[in-house]
């Protein structure tokens, strides 16, 4: 089990917040933290820290007047710290490479391959053609439906599809990525706890690199989800962390997912 830190940029601002409470239309967002300092400064504390795979998130649509500022302080937390982050929002096979080349190690691409709620295959296969399976990780970030399936959202988490997280979707999407990372947005940012069974569907599959987020408030959901997740799954916590004025500190995240 690694530690896969985060970065998450919203309104040109380095964030944390509550995933649910995200809407597009005028930009709003329910804060659980903003910093004063820039994208890049996490990037370099993370690579002080020996901490790599971890993410950095535009969380505003390329319509936004805040897509700009946004786009700077990711490019400029991979420029400061080349093949150390991945990078998601707004991604697509014809931008994919720009992230790339400014220094991602991986795109992280959802709505671009979940049109109108469903899989686009055609997208899925132009994505991997443009930049190659090994340079993408598909976030299946997931909403429970009204019959406790956990559905793939789109749009900032604010579109739900009719793909259902489940081992057979994750055999089929695996064949085009190289990771997958999931956000459980019902608990996201709320320091809750994990969602239990999106861990466990995680787990019990588990056939490669695959990132949870959502929830975590403590050491003991760590070793709950190392436990659901049979040690096969990743963590990032974000809330919670001290860093982002939560309580955990970051070091200690560390050591126990060691």
């Amino acid at each position: 089990m690694r530690f896969r830190p985060c970065i998450d940029v919203h309104n040109g601002k380095v964030k944390q917040i509550i995933g649910s409470s995200l809407v597009d239309a005028g930009d709003q967002a329910k804060e659980n933290f903003a910093s004063a300092k820039g994208a890049d400064f996490y990037a370099r504390m993370y690579r002080e820290r020996g901490l790599n795979g971890g993410h950095v998130i535009m969380l505003n649509p390329v319509e936004s007047p805040y897509y700009d500022i946004t786009k700077k302080q990711a490019m400029m937390a991979l420029s400061a710290t080349p093949g150390l982050l991945q990078i998601g929002g707004g991604i697509n096979a014809d931008n994919a490479k720009e992230f790339l080349d400014a220094g991602a190690s991986h795109v992280i691409v959802t709505s671009f391959v979940f049109k109108n709620g469903k899989i686009s295959m055609t997208n899925l296969k132009k994505l991997v053609k443009a930049v190659g399976k090994e340079k993408i990780v598909l976030d299946l970030s997931c909403k429970a439906d009204e019959n406790g399936r956990y559905m793939v959202v789109t749009d900032r988490w604010q579109q739900m599809t009719d793909v259902e997280l489940s081992a057979e979707n994750l055999e089929k999407l695996s064949e085009y990525c190289d990771e997958i990372l999931v956000h459980a947005a019902d608990v996201e940012g709320k320091q809750n706890g994990i969602e239990e069974n999106v861990a466990r569907i995680l787990g019990d599959w588990g056939k490669m690199p695959i990132t949870y987020a959502g929830g975590v408030h403590s050491l003991e959901d760590i070793d709950k989800l190392r436990k659901l997740g049979k040690g096969k799954i990743d963590v990032t916590v974000g809330s919670a962390l001290d860093i982002f004025g939560g309580k955990l500190r970051m070091d200690d995240v560390i050591k126990c997912c060691e």
